[in-house]
């Protein structure tokens, strides 16, 4: 039963649906693969593995009675600890939250129920997700498969780590600065920052934001195709949630909608967006340009104008943070971590002009933004600056002699993006000298999230990238 971690989602699906193996066994193959290296990796850190149990062994009978398969039936997932799951400790990777246990589940994780997928846990991020390296003082840190002294990135770091483990077949996540393209390019996974609304997030915290979304990520671009179906569709009670479901009844439609002749798609390609980036991440990128290139894609050198998008999303990051952990602050200063602390403090500095300067300049970016697009169908850039890093490092502090100054700055290449509201996604694109995964971000036009995936698919069967196997599953 181990070899059924080997699948995909969308293989599994398939064999799901016509019984050529159970839900039970697929759950509990994955669940031993949890117990056999979880231990070395804690990505899923709050386990829920006997309710998983339960929950397979009535989709097997209700399969056996003649019931019609959901979109997920049986598929082994896990949720972010920042979605609340009802009746299953979340904790914010907070210590104020250590035993929290939700009485209702967020929106994601109640459509991923709803469309037959399996809950086995909730997956490590850090507190209340702030940054691209997961730890936090409630369970440590999560560590990357491909090589266990390095960081799996964040804030979706367990996600993508129990991904590229083989220990569930699906993950959900969130992103506002990167926080499901950063982990999946640290760990040779696939990564989707939908357009915002695309996934609808509720509880609805502010009706206005676009900057975080919740999204999909798996290991095959198929796999997240699969999810954002589940994901995706308008909910009444999100003012802002996208009317554009998509119709799959099915796995076997996915090949169909992903198929596409790249012929003359015009592709912007940038390897730094301006920015420091490592000389081994350079390296593993250039070859990706001619696969473009050899896909029949129209390639040229540029990036958009992003000046702006900096104190655009510092500012609105600062403000996000002030509104809702504030109080948090002022009742338990001494029990949030420093990451938290500082972007609340930076909060609550702000001004009415901060505030006003910012709305200013995004709406000028988002004009400048339109017009790149206008003449490019995709830009090709990092999703990070950097390679996986020392696990036991707070974060990046300098870029190829770079000094950074913040735990933000070495994120820019993702947040950057986040500020532009357009779907982003991070594809496997090789690896260092040293073994280490690097991907690839592909950025579309706007609410064009399936016309990327098709990009992205593309690409990875051109690459097979993803296919490769952690050096942890093996034994080394």
């Amino acid at each position: 039963m181990a070899d059924l971690c080997d699948h995909d989602a969308v293989t599994l699906a398939g064999m799901l649906r016509r019984r050529e193996v159970s839900a039970r066994e697929v759950v509990t193959a994955h669940a031993s693969r949890i117990e056999a290296l979880d231990g070395i990796i804690n990505a899923v850190v709050t386990r829920s593995l006997e309710m998983a149990l339960g929950k397979a062994g009535r989709a097997d009978a209700e399969l056996a009675r003649g019931g019609e398969p959901s979109l997920l039936h049986g598929l082994p997932v896990a949720h972010k600890d920042l979605a609340d799951t009802a009746g299953v400790r979340t904790t914010y990777g907070s210590v104020l939250f250590a035993g929290h246990v939700p009485d209702r589940d967020d929106l994601v994780v109640a459509r991923m129920a709803g469309a037959g997928a399996i809950s086995l846990g909730k997956t490590n991020t850090p507190e209340f997700g702030a940054g691209s390296h997961t730890v936090n003082p409630v369970f440590g840190a999560t560590r990357n498969p491909w090589d266990p002294s390095r960081s799996a990135g964040g804030s979706s770091g367990g996600a993508a780590a129990a991904l590229a483990a083989r220990m569930i077949c699906l993950a959900d996540g969130s992103d506002l600065g990167g926080s499901l393209r950063n982990p999946a390019s640290f760990c040779n996974v696939v990564g989707l920052r939908p357009s915002p609304g695309r996934v609808p997030s509720w509880p609805v915290d502010d009706v206005a934001d676009v900057l975080g979304v919740a999204g999909p990520m798996a290991r095959t671009v198929a796999d997240v195709a699969l999810l954002l179906a589940v994901l995706a569709g308008p909910d009444p009670r999100v003012p802002l949630a996208l009317d554009a479901p998509v119709p799959v009844t099915g796995p076997g439609q996915l090949p169909d909608l992903l198929a596409r002749d790249l012929r003359g798609v015009r592709v912007a390609w940038s390897d730094d967006l301006g920015l420091p980036v490592e000389p081994a991440v350079r390296a593993v990128l250039a070859p990706a340009r001619q696969v473009l290139a050899d896909l029949g894609c129209e390639l040229i050198d540029a990036a958009p104008d992003l000046s702006g998008a900096d104190d655009v999303f510092r500012t609105r990051r600062a403000f996000r943070f002030a509104t809702f952990l504030g109080p948090l602050l002022r009742e338990h200063p001494g029990q949030l971590g420093d990451n938290v602390r500082w972007n609340i403090e930076r909060g609550l500095e702000l001004t009415v002009a901060d505030l006003s300067r910012a709305t200013t300049a995004h709406a000028a970016l988002a004009e400048r933004v339109s017009e790149f697009w206008d003449r490019v169908e995709v830009l090709a850039c990092p999703v990070t600056q950097v390679a996986p890093f020392d696990v036991t490092l707070d974060w990046v502090h300098d870029i190829d002699g770079q000094p950074q100054r913040t735990y933000l700055d070495w994120m820019a290449s993702a947040y950057l993006i986040s500020v532009t509201g357009l779907p982003a996604i991070s594809v496997p694109a090789g690896f260092t000298p040293d073994g280490l995964p690097v991907g690839l971000q592909l950025v579309g036009r706007r609410r064009a999230d399936w016309q990327l995936l098709s990009v992205a698919h593309a690409f990875e069967a051109a690459t097979g990238y993803g296919r490769a196997v952690p050096p942890v599953i093996m034994g080394g």
